[in-house]
């Protein structure tokens, strides 16, 4: 179920722009590395309780996307694998193997930056959140910093490109 970005105060839009720039400067240390820059924060309240950013390449392991990678810190800190009452930001739109993965998990709300149109299982491919056979309800909140999350991926693939 979408949240209505308009219902949000200043200061909450405030907050949420705090945790995507943390969020971005993760997906900055994936694109230094030479991964996809995609970065995620977890937070349960005020507390990260897990950060994660793109490396499927440098681990040699096709799940080690940033979200999952913030599940699994997430998940060791609290010794549990339900993650009840926190709040993942990232700065794309998850892919159907991410977005499963926090269905199982039970994150509370998720906040992306930009749209992924390819591989995004939010909105931009089909909405797996609203998909009736999960017994977990998420909510999410899309656009935060959208613009700049958007630029960074676009960025990095155009100076692939060039690379070529």
């Amino acid at each position: 179920m979408g949240i209505e970005p308009e219902i949000f105060s200043e200061a909450q839009n405030e907050i949420h722009e705090h945790w995507m720039r943390e969020a971005l400067d993760l997906a900055r240390r994936a694109a230094a590395l030479d991964e996809v820059p995609v970065g995620a924060i977890l937070l349960q309240g005020e507390k990260v309780i897990g950060r994660g950013f793109n490396g499927p390449i440098h681990a040699n392991d096709p799940t080690a996307h940033a979200e999952i990678t913030a599940l699994r810190e997430a998940a060791q800190f609290k010794q549990n694998y339900r993650l009840p009452g926190t709040t993942l930001y990232v700065t794309i739109e998850p892919c159907s193997m991410c977005l499963g993965a926090l269905m199982h998990a039970r994150v509370e709300t998720l906040v992306f930056g930009a749209r992924e149109p390819r591989a995004g299982a939010v909105l931009s491919q089909g909405a797996m959140p609203d998909t009736a056979h999960y017994n977990h309800r998420l909510t999410y909140l899309e656009g935060v910093l959208a613009e700049e999350c958007g630029a960074l991926l676009t960025d990095f693939f155009k100076a692939k490109r060039l690379a070529k």
